[in-house]
């Protein structure tokens, strides 16, 4: 058990607004992400393999830059002011989107917005982090990364009704994306106060031997479950190719993410309260035989009822894991090096999703789709095993 039943108070007002800015953000986001698939695809004709590269290197991008503003919100002391860079860089990218007419164009906003969430990314949880309290960290986070995926349907939805009502335009939604991303960076600014640090704080290199030794076994624990977790979960552009491989039409393609987000979304929250009283170990080897189930339906299938509850088991895997592990590198991590903590876990999953996304990819062109989650169910089961392994000598 990791602690007494959640108490009733409520979370502090602060948490609700960093869900909000993410909330934001992620309409921006994925109202052009859950399109760009398809849009690389058809408008720049670009092959499978060339859209598994770009999205694992965006997202390996973001991740990696993670361990660099972690290290800096933890020497400077402040946590506010890194995120609030990130954010405006997330909201500077959204225009090239509507004005790119090459890969190229594509690939630059898309790495430039990727940056902006790397530099937002561990100063924001370690932010969480500073501000819950610690018996409601699981509550804390799983809130926000609910009202972040509420974004992450509400974005696909709006793409989806533009499409229809604009008749496939896609630049012209994409010009749409850049309102709430503005409206986010403002949020941010004026709704969110970061705690004072403790008097006398004084300025360590945290990247120093001494300070990394202070990350001990535990915390390298969660960095390897993380890591391979990130390698069975690759990026979710490829629920969306294969979708649209059964027939579903462009402007309805959105509907994928809305489905596996609203699902996410709704099982965040309560699944982060759960994880506040109940066995880490037990909720992650659960994710895992979700996502093994949801890989199984999504191999078989690219339409029909199959295919959609493989995409709702996708999201319910992603809102009992996801939370979570960012409530696992929080209570491993000593206060003082949370953004370090934060930004050393996104550098390994940046890396596992780089290689991930780009095997995806390979494996789609050379096999055929259905290799694709064949290959994410067997690496999830090789977790599950390794999980069962950890247990069982924790056990001895």
């Amino acid at each position: 058990m990791n602690g007494a039943p959640l108490p009733t108070r409520r979370l502090p007002a602060a948490i609700w607004a960093l869900g909000f800015v993410s909330l934001l953000m992620d309409v921006s986001s994925e109202l052009i992400h859950s399109l760009l698939p398809v849009f690389m695809a058809t408008v720049l004709g670009a092959s499978m393999l060339t859209i598994g590269l770009i999205e694992g290197a965006a997202e390996a991008t973001a991740l990696i830059v993670k361990v660099f503003s972690g290290a800096l919100s933890d020497w400077w002391g402040k946590r506010k002011p890194l995120a609030v860079l990130g954010y405006g860089l997330g909201a500077l990218s959204k225009p090239l989107f509507a004005l790119a007419t090459t890969t190229g164009l594509v690939v630059t906003a898309r790495l430039m917005d990727r940056v902006g969430k790397g530099i937002r990314g561990a100063p924001r949880d370690a932010l969480v982090a500073d501000i819950a309290p610690p018996d409601q960290r699981g509550a804390a986070f799983g809130l926000r990364q609910s009202l972040d995926t509420v974004g992450a349907f509400l974005g696909p939805l709006l793409a989806m009704g533009l499409m229809l009502l604009w008749a496939n335009d896609f630049r012209a939604v994409f010009w749409v994306a850049t309102v709430p991303a503005f409206l986010c960076v403002a949020l941010l600014v004026l709704g969110v106060q970061e705690p004072e640090r403790p008097a006398g704080h004084q300025r360590t290199n945290p990247i120093s031997r001494d300070n990394l030794r202070r990350l001990d076994r535990r915390y390298g624990w969660v960095v390897l479950i993380g890591a391979v977790f990130t390698l069975a979960r690759f990026s979710e552009a490829f629920l969306v190719l294969r979708a649209q491989q059964g027939g579903l039409p462009l402007a309805w393609t959105p509907m994928v993410l809305i489905a596996m987000n609203l699902v996410y979304a709704a099982g965040a929250y309560p699944l982060g309260k759960l994880a506040d009283s109940v066995s880490h170990t037990t909720l992650l080897a659960a994710g895992l035989v979700l996502l093994i189930a949801a890989d199984a339906l999504l191999a078989l299938s690219n339409s029909g009822a199959t295919f959609w509850a493989g995409v709702a088991l996708w999201g319910l895997h992603m809102a009992m894991t996801q939370g979570l592990l960012a409530a696992m590198v929080a209570n491993t991590a000593p206060p003082d090096l949370r953004g370090t903590a934060y930004g050393v876990f996104n550098l390994v999953c940046g890396v596992t999703m780089l290689v991930a996304s780009a095997l995806a990819g390979l494996l789609w062109d050379q096999l055929g789709a259905a290799s694709t989650f064949l290959a994410g169910g067997l690496f999830a089961v090789l977790a599950l095993l390794g999980l069962g392994l950890q247990r069982r000598i924790a056990g001895h």
